[in-house]
């Protein structure tokens, strides 16, 4: 991550860079649903060439929105019943930097891999979590082709008895905190919008084989335009099983405000007194 990677860390790593896909060699065809033909996966390093990433950049207007300096969106977002987040989220759209104000009043600065926090704040592993997390889930659609990304098919494109286009995502050794998680991506077949994302969470020291036990998911609802791009407004939170799809809600996300900004000089400062991890 530190933003290097566009999903190695879900949930816990949100990686900073910017572009560029890869595939993994694989036999399994894949469907290029804007033409309905299939083709094999070619091994490609760093480029985007794979038709699913391509389709799905391109419906998510991948190069007007990385000509944007920053983005801002306000957020809610509960857990279990609990607000776990409520406050504003600026990020530059290369993810590179960003700040998280609280409703509080308490912000949150990362910058590549470093992160800063108002020093009244407890419990820095969480802080850093956060950090990266929620942003990398907003920014998830743009960032498929991020270096040590890794392409190969999935054998199945139905979920919740809804057929999709599906890929599945894994990262090259050293890649973000946690090179060893992977995503299953659906995404619509028609617009090729991403409506699901499956995936495990490696982070807190936790084996692969412990994170594949109890797979997540986050689903994109309600998207809207914002300056002719789409963004989904709501997030859905679910627990995943690879035969029975969406199993249990566990968590959602409300974002409002959602506009692109201008950034200076100033705007990523962190305050002297600010703690770091």
């Amino acid at each position: 991550m530190y933003y290097q990677s566009i999903f190695s860390f879900l949930l816990f790593s949100f990686l900073i860079s910017c572009s560029t896909t890869s595939t993994e060699e694989t036999t399994a065809p894949i469907t290029n649903t804007k033409e309905a033909v299939t083709t094999e996966v070619v091994p490609k390093k760093h480029t985007n060439e794979n038709a699913f990433v391509a389709n799905v950049e391109e419906a998510h207007q991948r190069a007007v929105f990385l000509a944007k300096k920053a983005i801002q969106f306000d957020i809610v977002l509960t857990f279990g019943g609990s607000e776990r987040l409520n406050g504003t989220i600026l990020t530059t759209t290369d993810s590179r930097q960003g700040l998280i104000t609280y409703k509080n009043g308490q912000k949150v600065y990362f910058n590549e891999d470093k992160v800063y926090y108002s020093p009244e704040m407890e419990n820095p592993k969480r802080i850093r979590f956060g950090a990266y997390t929620w942003p990398y889930f907003f920014l998830f659609p743009y960032k498929l082709s991020d270096p040590g990304t890794n392409w190969m098919a999935y054998e199945s494109s139905t979920l919740n008895d809804q057929e999709y286009a599906t890929q599945k995502l894994t990262f090259d050794a050293g890649t973000g905190d946690d090179p060893g998680d992977w995503y299953i991506v659906y995404a619509d077949k028609e617009n090729h919008l991403i409506d699901v994302g499956a995936y495990i969470v490696t982070a807190g020291g936790k084996t692969q084989a412990e994170a594949e036990a109890d797979p997540h998911a986050i689903q994109y609802k309600d998207y809207t335009m914002v300056d002719g791009i789409p963004i989904a407004k709501n997030w859905i939170f679910w627990a995943w099983r690879k035969e029975g799809g969406l199993t249990e809600e566990l968590g959602a996300a409300t974002l409002s405000n959602i506009k692109f900004v201008e950034t200076d000089e100033k705007t990523f400062v962190v305050p002297d007194n600010f703690a770091t991890i």
